[in-house]
């Protein structure tokens, strides 16, 4: 079974990874423009897959005779609305994103406040923390079960 970061790539499809200059600033005009254009990208291929989804539901609607079939209905629609509200929340925390893009505090760990890192941005575009604070957060996660 992919892990979640498979199914991130998945998703933002074919993308050109950014290139950084030689001396360029981290977190330029240039490269805060491609995580923009990354997360715009992402955020309308999840509101398609919602559209995609509807559709489905309202011609699959089917009032089966038959106990099973009903059941077996319900079950796959139940399993597409709680991956949709998993999707409904990732929509959320991108756009999210794009405002700390706006305000010019995207890369940077809320923890530490050092850089994430571009390479680690484009496999979790909405990273918040860089990757020792987080491994230090899901240590303690697994340790207090919070």
């Amino acid at each position: 079974m992919p892990n979640t970061d498979d199914k991130i790539q998945e998703s933002l499809g074919n993308f050109t990874p950014y290139e950084q200059g030689k001396g360029e600033e981290y977190m330029s005009d240039e490269m805060l423009e491609h995580f923009r254009q990354l997360l715009m990208e992402w955020k309308q291929q999840l509101m398609e897959e919602v559209d995609r989804t509807m559709h489905h539901m309202q011609e699959e609607a089917a009032n089966y005779a038959d106990p099973s079939d009903r059941a077996t209905q319900e079950e796959e629609f139940s399993l597409e609305l709680r991956t949709r509200d998993r999707e409904r929340k990732l929509i959320r925390k991108i756009d999210q994103t794009i405002d700390r893009i706006d305000k010019d505090d995207y890369g940077f760990c809320d923890q530490c406040g050092i850089e994430i890192g571009i390479r680690r941005l484009e496999a979790r575009p909405t990273a918040t923390l860089c990757i020792d604070c987080k491994t230090l957060s899901e240590i303690r996660e697994r340790q207090t079960g919070i």
